[in-house]
C-alpha cells in the first residue's frame, strides 16, 4: 500500500498532535478477556464506545517489574481497549530475548495486532518480520523512534529521545550547573543512551555516565552516593527516570552532596517532590497517551484502514517540562495515574 504523508511541525513543547478518531470519547475501565477475534469487520460507534466486533491485541514492552511508569503505559493502553471492545493481553520483560519470546507468544495466539516496544530494536527485528509475514500489523511505542520504518512497522508513539536530552543540557545551561552526572539505570537500552548523549551534547559544563543496576534500588542508591561522596564538582544528577530521582535524592543526603536533581518522566510522588523543591524539574513524555495511542491505532488501522502519522512520521508525545512553574496544573492528573 502507497503511504503518502503530510508535512508536520515539530517543536519541543507543548506537546504534538494526537492521532485519535474525534467522534470517539475515553472510557476509563480497563480491558476484560473474552470475546469474539475479529478481522477487518467494520461496526458502529455509540457514545464513545465501539460496538465493532470484538479483537485481541498484544502489548509487549521491555518495562521492569514495578516501575510506575509503565503503570501509567498500561493504564492508557486498557482505556483505548474498553472503548474499543478489545481484548489486551500485556506482557513484559526487560530481557530483549525474553520481550522477543513474548512477541512470538502473541503471533502463536493469533492475534489481531500487536504494539510493541523496542528498546534493543536488533534483537526485535527477526520476530517482528514473523509477525508481519502473519499478516499482523504492528506498531511501535515508547522505544524505538530511528528503527520502526525500518523494520516496517506502521506508526510510532513517543519521544524523540536525542532531542529530549537536548532539551535538558539546555535547561541545565540556564540553571548554572557545571558538572551533571546521567545516571543510566539499564546499559544497552537506546532511548536511556540517547536522551544521555543529548544532555552531553547542548550541555556546556561537564557530563559524565554513571551506569546503575535499575533492577537493584538499594544498589542504585548506594551507587550514586559512592560517585557523589567521590567526586564533590557534581552539582547535578539527571537520572531517566521517576524512582531514580527519588533514590538519587536519598544519595544527596548520604554523600552530603549539594547537587540538585533533574530527571525525566514523572510519577505521583515525583510531582510531589517537584511541588517541595527536592527535584527541579522533569521531562514528560505523557506515557498514558503512549499506551492509548499505540492501542487505538490498531483498531482504527483494522476497522477503517487509517495510519496514524500516515505512516511515514512518528506520532510525537513529548518532551514538555514540568516544574514549580506548572506542577499544579499536572498534579491532579497524576494522582488519578494519567500523567
Amino acid at each position: 500500500m502507497s503511504r503518502t504523508a503530510l508535512p508536520r511541525s515539530r517543536r519541543i513543547a507543548p506537546v504534538m498532535a494526537v492521532a485519535a478518531a474525534a467522534a470517539l470519547t475515553l472510557a476509563g475501565c480497563s480491558s476484560s478477556s473474552g470475546g469474539k477475534k475479529s478481522d477487518e469487520s467494520a461496526g458502529s460507534v455509540s457514545a464513545g464506545k465501539a460496538t465493532t466486533p470484538r479483537m485481541t491485541i498484544a502489548m509487549v514492552t521491555h518495562a521492569p517489574s514495578g516501575d510506575t511508569f509503565w503503570d501509567t503505559i498500561r493504564k492508557g493502553a486498557e482505556a483505548a481497549a474498553a472503548k474499543d471492545n478489545v481484548k489486551l493481553i500485556y506482557s513484559n520483560d526487560e530481557t530483549a530475548a525474553d520481550q522477543a519470546n513474548l512477541v512470538q507468544n502473541a503471533i502463536d495466539q493469533k492475534v489481531d495486532g500487536i504494539a510493541v516496544t523496542l528498546a534493543k530494536p536488533d534483537a526485535m527485528k527477526d520476530v517482528v518480520a514473523k509477525a508481519e509475514q502473519a499478516g499482523i500489523p504492528v506498531v511501535g511505542f515508547n522505544a524505538g523512534l530511528s528503527d520502526w520504518k525500518k523494520q516496517g512497522l506502521l506508526s510510532f508513539f513517543g519521544q524523540d529521545e536525542s532531542v529530549s536530552g537536548q532539551a535538558l543540557g539546555t535547561k541545565l545551561n540556564s540553571t548554572g550547573a557545571k558538572h551533571a552526572l546521567c545516571v543510566i539505570q539499564a546499559q544497552g537500552d537506546v532511548n536511556l543512551e540517547q536522551r544521555c548523549a543529548g544532555v552531553k551534547k547542548t550541555f556546556t559544563g561537564k557530563t559524565d555516565i554513571l551506569y546503575v543496576n535499575g533492577t537493584d534500588m538499594p544498589s542504585v542508591k548506594s551507587t550514586i552516593t559512592a560517585k557523589l561522596t567521590q567526586d564533590k564538582t557534581i552539582d547535578e544528577v539527571v537520572t531517566l527516570g521517576a524512582p531514580f530521582a527519588l533514590t538519587a535524592v536519598q544519595s544527596l543526603s548520604d554523600a552530603g552532596s549539594k547537587a540538585k536533581v533533574a530527571t525525566f518522566d514523572l510519577n505521583k510522588d515525583l510531582i510531589s517532590a517537584i511541588e517541595k523543591g527536592s527535584i527541579q524539574f522533569a521531562v514528560d513524555q505523557q506515557p498514558y497517551l503512549q499506551g492509548y495511542l499505540a492501542v487505538d491505532s490498531l483498531w482504527l488501522y483494522k476497522t477503517n484502514g487509517n495510519y496514524s502519522g500516515g505512516g511515514e512520521q512518528p506520532v510525537l508525545t513529548g518532551p514538555a517540562f514540568v516544574d514549580k512553574t506548572d506542577v499544579d496544573a499536572v498534579a491532579k492528573f497524576a494522582a488519578k495515574g494519567t500523567r
